[in-house]
């Protein structure tokens, strides 16, 4: 990695999910100004699903060397989709409710503070999970996490309490599915609460599903949750919260590089990628691309100590491996 203060070389784009009000807009542009001269940025704001992405290649093609998400992790994911294996780099500056690589990433959460970082940065490469033929940076989940986050889409409001009244609200009526996964040599029939592949640590707010992965080991955290008792809820989300639940006996990680999965009966599956919710008809592939992406950090951050690897699962009764 190499410390690197904004050149007159470099040309920034900073791609913005739109703020509500034209003032908002105004103190963006500002706020910008007073760390990049007028000719070295532009800004583009988005209009539609998909436009990020849009926009991105467009100024890879231009020439831009540095892409500047503002938003949340779907915003995020667009941008970042379109860098995978370029030479270009990825700039955060976190605008959502959950913020999830940012948060990984130590990025502050300040707008100006966050600008910053763009200003005076280090690039680090970072692997990148594909599940089919789509990208996802932070996570990728089937179960209660994809079915929280189907209806935090449906949802007008942001923030974290509407997250917290989706999740109240898929909790009530979700019931643990049941999936035949392989992965690396093992093929198993199992039933879970959720199954999370894990680039980063969290899915965003803090909550840690996956609290020793690593973003640069080539590897991601296979995380399945299973079946557990009504009154052991309010345990397991404060280890969320709290880094640890990795500690649960209901919750099994294993580090992996490719797998598949798919729901008994060939039902459809309920998929989220960096939170953003997707139907499948066919079953799951997923695989890291090790070293795939630059990013802008703080010149401060540290690597996290490398733990020593996770066994791999264990089978529960009524479970086979194949």
């Amino acid at each position: 990695m190499n410390n690197k203060a904004a050149s007159e070389f470099d040309k920034y784009i900073f791609i913005i999910n739109p703020i509500a009000g034209t003032s908002q807009k105004q103190i963006i542009h500002d706020t910008i100004l007073q760390e990049f001269p007028e000719e070295q940025f532009e800004v583009c704001y988005t209009e539609y699903r998909g436009h990020a992405f849009d926009i991105a290649v467009k100024k890879v093609e231009e020439g831009f060397t540095h892409i500047i998400a503002v938003g949340g992790d779907g915003t995020v994911n667009e941008v970042a989709s379109a860098l995978v294996g370029t030479s270009c780099n990825l700039g955060i500056i976190p605008a959502g409710s959950g913020n999830g690589l940012a948060r990984h990433l130590k990025l502050p959460i300040h707008f100006a503070d966050a600008l910053s970082v763009i200003r005076n940065h280090k690039i680090k490469s970072i692997d990148v999970g594909k599940a089919n033929d789509r990208y996802f940076f932070c996570t990728c989940g089937t179960g209660f996490d994809a079915s929280v986050g189907k209806k935090f889409a449906t949802d007008s409001r942001r923030g974290m309490l509407s997250y917290v009244r989706a999740t109240i609200h898929q909790y009530i009526t979700y019931s643990p599915k049941s999936y035949i996964l392989k992965v690396e040599d093992k093929k198993i029939r199992l039933k879970a609460f959720l199954v999370t592949f894990a680039n980063s640590g969290q899915y965003g707010n803090n909550a840690y599903i996956a609290p020793n992965a690593l973003i640069d080991d080539g590897m991601l955290d296979l995380c399945i949750l299973r079946p557990f008792p009504k009154t052991s809820t309010l345990e397991l989300g404060l280890r969320l919260f709290f880094k640890n639940i990795d500690q649960s006996p209901y919750l099994e990680v294993m580090r992996m590089k490719k797998a598949t999965l798919k729901r008994k009966g060939k039902r459809k599956i309920t998929l989220h990628l960096d939170g953003e919710p997707v139907t499948l008809k066919q079953k799951l592939k997923v695989k890291v691309i090790p070293n795939a992406l630059n990013v802008m950090i703080p010149a401060t951050t540290r690597r996290k100590k490398q733990l020593l690897p996770i066994k791999g699962f264990r089978l529960n009764q009524g479970e086979t491996k194949v």
